[in-house]
């Protein structure tokens, strides 16, 4: 499979995270689309997707796309174009920088093209173009990643220079995550052989391969350092998850006991939640038995009451600190008899439950310590929190129908 790029004279990497920054030293542009000015035709969305931070989402309609900021909630801007809707819109952080793939019905994008795309200026500054529809586009301040079903490439940012390619299993999902860290480079995506996670620690020169589950990866995701990996597979019960240094499995929880498709999962920037969405209608959030070092115990009463299984010590390493209580996590009256019972009975089950309709796609994220913040394919929004001390039922706090929002930043 090859690629090819064309750009504006090179870009520069983004220096900043203010929306709307410019990357500036770029020249000669690319064909340019057509703004649409018209408000005559129904949105359909086709995508959403959190930045890096989860501090905005981004939304692809059949129009264009969408930035929302989530808190406070707000419309921050659209660019509805004559050519039509993109499929994939992948934020980099706040920055003016965008990673677009055009859908089927793009006349001017079409979708085995990727798109970088400067806000600022409102115009392409970069193509790459595959023989092959393109999956998924990851973007981080020195790479640029795209991944087609059979294969995955890697690209500097400065220069837009092929630096790895990487093979693996049928990946129609476009599954694959990044770490954000400046000083840790590490991508994780499924690996050739069933149920397996290859993770790249490029700053390393390590690659890590992790049996992670019996069949296919359905999700996957890493923590902002990359030392942390959470994965599910396509029978959607337990997500499970792994030191990405020595693929050590750390913790397993139960979602539950019938198969189900996970949509997304989200480790909280403390390491002490995790929240997972399925195609149920239910939003689990589960405690994380995990120390970072530098948290104070005293500051926070959850964190004296969960055990830890490492303490992150630096960049490159954890160090084994097992702890012999129990999980905050609500587990089977029969996990006394673990090892003699099915693995079931000893299961870790969610600590915290959010109940949405079942016939639509959400993704969800933590807004704050105690919040989650929930994106849906209806259109909608949802803020809700939990009791860190005793979990239970979530209370929604806001809701929003965020494609019917006005337009009062313009």
């Amino acid at each position: 499979m090859t690629s090819a790029v064309s750009t504006s004279r090179g870009i520069l990497p983004p220096t900043g995270f203010g929306i709307y920054d410019s990357m500036g030293g770029v020249s000669a542009p690319l064909v340019q689309p057509e703004l649409d000015c018209g408000e005559n035709n129904e949105t359909e969305l086709y995508s959403v997707s959190w930045n890096q931070d989860y501090g905005c989402f981004a939304a692809g309609t059949s129009r264009g796309f969408r930035i929302y900021n989530c808190n406070p909630f707000k419309e921050t801007f659209r660019r509805d174009l004559k050519s039509g809707g993109f499929k994939i819109v992948e934020m980099l952080f706040r920055c003016n920088i965008l990673g677009l793939v055009g859908s089927k019905s793009n006349t001017q994008y079409p979708p085995n093209k990727v798109i970088i795309w400067d806000d600022h200026q409102s115009r392409c500054i970069g193509e790459f173009s595959f023989r092959s529809e393109v999956r998924a586009v990851k973007l981080r301040k020195d790479r640029v990643v795209v991944v087609l079903e059979h294969k995955i490439y890697v690209y500097n940012f400065m220069d837009l220079k092929l630096l790895h390619q990487i093979e693996t299993l049928a990946n129609p999902r476009g599954l694959c995550c990044l770490s954000h860290h400046l000083n840790a480079s590490v991508l994780a995506c499924p690996g050739q052989r069933r149920g397996q996670v290859r993770i790249e620690h490029f700053g390393l020169n390590m690659t890590k391969l992790i049996n992670a589950h019996d069949s296919k990866i359905s999700c996957l995701t890493l923590t902002m350092d990359g030392l942390l990996l959470a994965t599910a597979s396509m029978r959607g019960t337990l997500i499970r998850i792994f030191n990405t240094m020595d693929g050590t499995r750390l913790q397993e929880v139960r979602r539950g006991v019938d198969k189900a498709d996970i949509r997304s999962i989200a480790l909280s920037p403390n390491v002490q939640w995790l929240a997972v969405s399925s195609d149920k209608g239910t939003i689990h959030i589960f405690s994380l038995r995990v120390r970072v070092v530098g948290q104070d115990p005293s500051t926070d009463p959850t964190v004296a009451k969960r055990p830890a299984l490492f303490t992150q010590n630096s960049s490159n390493s954890l160090d084994p600190l097992i702890s012999t209580s129990n999980s905050a996590n609500p587990g089977s009256s029969f996990s006394f008899m673990k090892g003699v019972l099915p693995k079931y009975f000893s299961s870790e089950w969610s600590f915290a439950q959010f109940h949405l309709p079942e016939c639509t796609q959400f993704i969800a994220s933590f807004d704050s310590q105690n919040a989650v913040i929930i994106a849906g394919m209806d259109g909608s929004f949802y803020r809700c929190s939990f009791d860190p001390m005793n979990g239970g039922k979530m209370v929604q706090q806001e809701y929003i129908r965020f494609l019917k929002t006005e337009t009062s930043f313009q």
